[in-house]
């Protein structure tokens, strides 16, 4: 078994190399060729933590994977991550176990990775100004997505805690040294959002963090933060505004989106209004973006097949380029 710690995989995996895949795990899942059962989530109740499992499978890559995530949000007070992560990938030909790695920085990536092809085919060839609402450790990777696919000149960034924002924007000055954009932060989340074409929402919020009816026309919005049930950063109004409705997939979307989970348990809101999948529109099944005043919307809550996609690349790479530690039980 080859380990591979987070470092090493910094060094062999980038943006683009993860934009590719992920568009192709779509394909694949388009046309049936994924298997990937809704993850498990073991509550500890006692600490307010919780472990998830997430297994998946790709025929034609011949991998499976299973992501194992575990949250203890105790553990900022000792020092210790809150997240941690790792990936476990198996040769579907042969059962054999053939990796373990690192899951923080590939989970990052692919989130990442996937609002950014949603961004390539839903958002405005045109848009230049991003909103970044929450600025935790997953809106790096959504910026860096944003940027491979979008030639950006003005980033907007927004968090509960300034001091966040601040950080946030030292971070991207220090990733794009050459890049000739301004970044600037917002103290109201409604001011970004009236400025932006392309709108990132990644807060761990239980209530709509702005005001839908602001969203300027031709506005792309991904919605990445709100992955349970009880949820929400975007409000029912900005469902109602939206002219296209995306999502990862429906099966996830339907069964852990607070988003759209807490309007529809309201009555305020029906499924139906749903455009399709990421999928259907990478395959051509359905159109993308088909005017400059549309308003879209992605929501993403994660879907397993996608680790299983990144983590076989980056064992084939770590492979070619004799990175990683051997080993043997």
């Amino acid at each position: 078994m080859l380990l591979l710690n987070k470092q090493m995989i910094q060094n062999l995996y980038s943006m683009n190399d993860c934009l590719q895949d992920v568009e192709q795990a779509f394909r694949y899942g388009q046309v049936g060729e994924t298997v990937a059962p809704i993850r498990l989530s073991v509550p500890h109740e006692k600490l307010g933590a919780e472990t998830l499992y997430m297994p998946s499978y790709i025929e034609p890559e011949d991998y499976t994977a299973i992501k194992i995530v575990s949250i203890f949000p105790t553990n900022a007070k000792q020092g210790r991550k809150v997240l941690q992560g790792m990936i476990v990938l198996t040769d579907a030909q042969t059962g054999e176990h053939v990796a373990m790695m690192d899951a923080s920085y590939l989970t990052v990536l692919r989130t990442g990775a996937s609002s950014g092809v949603a961004t390539k085919y839903l958002a405005k060839e045109d848009a230049t100004v991003c909103a970044v609402l929450g600025c935790g450790a997953q809106s790096v990777g959504q910026i860096q997505a944003v940027m491979a696919v979008r030639e950006l000149k003005h980033v907007i960034l927004y968090n509960r805690t300034v001091e966040k924002a601040e950080s946030m924007k030292q971070t991207l000055q220090e990733l794009y040294p050459d890049w000739n954009g301004t970044i600037t932060i917002e103290k109201d989340a409604n001011d970004a959002v009236r400025q932006a074409d392309i709108v990132i929402c990644s807060t761990k919020s239980t209530t709509p963090i702005f005001n839908g009816r602001l969203v300027k026309k031709g506005t792309h919005i991904n919605a990445i933060g709100s992955y349970q049930p009880h949820m929400q950063e975007v409000d029912v109004q900005t469902l109602y505004n939206s002219d296209k409705i995306v999502v990862d997939t429906l099966e996830g979307a339907l069964h852990e989106a607070g988003d759209f989970l807490v309007p529809m348990k309201r009555e305020q809101w029906n499924p139906t209004s749903i455009y399709g999948e990421i999928g259907e529109i990478i395959t051509n099944k359905k159109n993308g973006r088909t005017s400059q005043d549309e308003i879209t919307l992605y929501k993403s809550v994660g879907i397993a097949y996608l680790d299983t996609m990144v983590a076989a690349t980056v064992y084939k790479k770590a492979i070619e380029s004799g990175v990683g530690t051997t080993f043997t039980f």
